[in-house]
């Protein structure tokens, strides 16, 4: 497990101070956390199980040769964020495809491979605090929106926040600098080195509409963030009703009955 109740937190509990509580979702795109008025929550972990769980996909191949499984593509990249109405907080996970070789088929010439996605429960330690409902959202990331934009790519120079040697100032090789993965529009561009000082980089790419230090999807069916539930009823309704395909996710949090102080630690 890679979280724990905070020290304070625990404390809080143990007096009374505060209630230790689950919130449990999955099986669609889109969902909320209630929080009680005058209180506020502090979500400090989550377990999440990955989308795709027990769908195989199976390829008859000449010995030797390897291929993706591209079916099960789209649950390798899948995203949660939480918007609290104040702050945003995505987290994006990279989700294994495991290859098993089956029995020979025919001949010693060909063989069978079958793919699945490992969906393996994550457990990941955050601190979110938060006295409004919290937003939750869950995705999967096919590819990012280059149809429309696609990566911007320039050298970096060397400046005091990029300096030689140690990073990619001065280099002289070409990186993205802007890279989009929903649709044009309100959907953030992702920018680096960062937004603040962009000129100061002396690229020539202008600074892009909605730019942002942190690169996460939004809803877009085609590229971006697609509902996993959306997209496995595309592949058949025996997947949609498949338990094991849905992606779940359990809060783990504390609610204080009380509004939020000015200093936390």
């Amino acid at each position: 497990m890679s979280w724990q109740i905070p020290t304070q937190i625990e404390q809080d509990i143990i007096c009374g101070k505060a209630a230790y509580k689950t919130f449990q979702t999955g099986n669609g795109g889109q969902s909320v956390l209630p929080v009680p008025p005058n209180c506020y929550v502090v979500i400090f972990g989550y377990d999440f199980s990955p989308a795709g769980g027990g769908i195989t996909y199976t390829d008859v191949l000449p010995f030797g040769l390897r291929l993706n499984a591209t079916n099960l593509r789209y649950f390798e990249t899948q995203q949660i964020s939480f918007y609290t109405g104040t702050d945003f907080y995505p987290f994006i996970h990279h989700i294994n495809i495991e290859n098993g070789l089956a029995s020979f088929q025919q001949s010693d010439s060909n063989v069978s491979q079958i793919w699945s996605i490992d969906n393996t429960p994550i457990a990941r330690q955050v601190y979110i605090t938060s006295s409004n409902d919290v937003t939750i959202t869950h995705g999967l990331i096919l590819q990012m929106n280059d149809e429309v934009a696609g990566p911007i790519q320039e050298a970096i120079p060397i400046t005091d926040t990029t300096p030689p040697g140690l990073t990619y100032g001065g280099s002289g090789q070409v990186i993205n600098i802007q890279t989009q993965y929903s649709a044009a529009g309100f959907a953030p561009v992702f920018t680096q080195p960062q937004v603040e000082d962009y000129a100061k980089y002396g690229f020539v790419a202008p600074l892009p509409g909605n730019p942002d230090n942190q690169v996460f999807a939004t809803p877009d069916v085609t590229n971006g963030l697609r509902d996993a539930s959306q997209y496995l009823n595309s592949l058949g309704a025996e997947f949609n009703r498949a338990a094991a395909t849905q992606y779940y996710l359990c809060l783990h949090f504390a609610v204080y009955n009380k509004t939020v102080p000015e200093q936390r630690g």
